[in-house]
């Protein structure tokens, strides 16, 4: 049993490490709340941006990595290229929701693996997934050595406790979100804010991987 609860042990203590700084770009996820922006959108894409890290860490299981953390930090351009976008369309008022179109979502709610596909093909739930997945090249760079010196058994746990933590990481976010002091500065800020923080993760990312030097200006 000591085995079990070191390997838990080392799953939350991973996991906590290589997401905090991620805490935050959820929960100004959670402040864009609207009809178009759901939840589901945030928590669906959340385990899908995820469980692609864990795939591309998996190859440690098996004695090798699959790509230089470097290159992986050349990911840094996606949240980068969402903020901007964010910024071009700031002025963009939203456009009604026609009541045809409502009449059909609702009636899909009705019908969960309808309702489950259709939010997966939404293109904020793939958003959110390409966000959490370029944040995470210090995901991978753990994981990577975490899951090389794993046997099966571990590697089981090590991955149930990642995904159970996630759960509870995206409720944390969402409350934090809706604090009496931090919603109302969310809310009023939140949407102005979100572009520059996106478009600092992303410098962020090339910096701290060292994923700048493979641009022309700096390899030359």
């Amino acid at each position: 049993m000591s085995w079990l609860i070191s390997t838990i042990i080392t799953g939350i203590t991973s996991f906590v490490a290589t997401n905090i700084d991620d805490m935050v770009v959820m929960m100004l996820f959670f402040a864009r709340l609207d009809q178009s922006f759901r939840p589901k959108h945030i928590i669906i894409g959340k385990y899908l941006g995820f469980s692609l890290l864990i795939a591309a860490s998996l190859p440690g299981f098996f004695g090798a990595a699959l790509v230089p953390k470097t290159w992986i930090g050349l990911l840094g351009f996606v949240p980068i290229l969402i903020g901007i976008t964010y910024l071009a369309n700031s002025d963009d008022k939203e456009k009604p929701i026609p009541a045809t179109t409502n009449q059909i979502n609702s009636s899909r709610v009705n019908i969960p693996l309808v309702a489950t596909i259709t939010s997966l093909l939404d293109a904020k739930t793939y958003e959110v997934a390409a966000v959490t997945f370029a944040n995470g090249g210090d995901n991978i760079g753990i994981y990577v050595p975490i899951f090389a010196n794993s046997d099966l058994p571990t590697l089981v746990i090590l991955l149930s406790v990642f995904f159970v933590a996630l759960g509870v990481w995206c409720y944390l976010a969402y409350l934090l979100s809706q604090h009496p002091r931090l919603a109302p500065l969310l809310t009023r800020y939140g949407k102005r804010l979100v572009p520059f923080v996106l478009i600092g993760l992303g410098l962020s990312i090339l910096i701290e991987s060292g994923a700048y030097q493979l641009l022309p200006p700096f390899n030359s």
